[in-house]
């Protein structure tokens, strides 16, 4: 007989008939959810390796339990550039521990805005298997997600997004932690600055930011680090980046710099991988950092792969943003209340801040 005709026919009862043993004692030897002697998990896996039954099927088993077992992770950048943001993959590591420890998976899920685009074509949060989902690089323009989720009656927790009803709110005090750099700008004497922003809307435009960013912008994280500095400072200067990388901090940093006379003496990138990118161009300028410019960065990567810059940055819990929201959801799918989160960023002295020039 086919072998593949014998694994296409292969069942639960089956292999118990095999084993000597009722169906529901080899479903439990599959799961490990129940107390079976160890030689009848044997007898029963050595029974579906001849048979070649592979286990319980997961659609059915999601079919009898009323849940999928899946939590989506809706993230807003393209799947390739969310994963060159080096706080993404903590992030996304705290997450699933926390997710694991009750047996459940993470699905990917790109922008939904950008997936329902086309009017004939579902959002794919709208289809999606999941039980919940946590929303990432929130923008500030997520209400028609947001309805949708809540017509599936599934639990919502979203990182860094602007407070929404009924949305389990993980946050990080972005605008008080860029205060909190920006006073360190201003105790140091520097009284002309410049920012170098997060893309600040869908489109991802780079150049010199505009006097209505504010009313432009949809990235909740970027928008709240500008008004931080702006709790400092009066008014700004800054350069929007259209990614948070060396690459789009070297560009910016050749933009503001470009002019001798109109240099500022300090720059405040909210990415390390963007003041990376400033400190890159200010050396090929002959600056020297940080007796000539002073570079702040965010996020308190780790910087040896990057030429070991010891960088003075604002250090996010990255992981930690993360297991906050799979236990916020552990929660959620439990019936109990889920407090929202407030988590906190810190300042770490590095060498590349000091004084102005005199």
């Amino acid at each position: 007989m086919d072998a593949h005709a014998t694994r296409a026919r292969a069942t639960l009862a089956a292999v118990a008939e095999r084993a000597g043993v009722s169906r529901s004692t080899a479903s439990l030897a599959f799961s490990g959810a129940g107390p079976v002697a160890p030689e009848t998990r044997d007898r029963v896996l050595e029974a579906a390796r001849t048979l070649g039954y592979g286990g319980p099927d997961p659609v059915a088993r999601s079919l009898r339990r009323g849940r999928t077992g899946i939590v989506g992770v809706v993230i807003e950048d393209r799947l390739r550039e969310a994963f060159r943001d080096p706080m993404n993959i903590p992030m996304l590591d705290g997450l699933a521990d926390e997710l694991g420890t009750a047996g459940l998976s993470i699905l990917l899920l790109t922008d939904p805005t950008t997936a329902g685009s086309d009017p004939g074509v579902p959002a794919v949060i709208e289809t999606a298997p999941m039980d919940a989902v946590v929303l990432v690089g929130c923008s500030t323009r997520l209400d028609a997600s947001v309805a949708l989720l809540r017509r599936r009656r599934i639990p919502i927790a979203a990182i860094e997004a602007e407070p929404m009803e009924g949305v389990l709110d993980i946050a990080l005090d972005n605008r008080r932690a860029s205060a909190l750099g920006a006073a360190r700008m201003h105790e140091l004497g520097h009284r002309d600055i410049a920012v170098v922003t997060l893309p600040l809307g869908p489109e991802h435009s780079a150049g010199a930011l505009a006097e209505d960013w504010e009313a432009r912008a949809t990235s909740f994280p970027a928008a709240e680090r500008l008004r931080g500095v702006l709790d400092v400072y009066d008014t700004l200067r800054g350069w929007m980046a259209p990614a948070s990388s060396i690459a789009s901090g070297y560009t910016a940093g050749l933009s503001i710099l470009a002019d001798p006379q109109h240099r500022p003496t300090a720059v405040i990138a909210q990415s390390d991988l963007l003041a990376l990118g400033v400190i890159r161009a200010a050396d090929e300028l002959g600056l020297m950092v940080p007796a000539d410019l002073s570079v702040l960065g965010f996020d308190g990567i780790r910087t040896e792969g990057y030429g070991g810059v010891e960088l003075t940055t604002l250090v996010q819990p990255a992981i930690e943003k993360g297991r906050a929201a799979g236990r916020g959801v552990l929660r959620l799918l439990a019936g109990e209340p889920a407090p929202p989160v407030l988590l906190r960023c810190t300042l770490r002295p590095g060498q590349t801040v000091g004084p102005p020039a005199a």
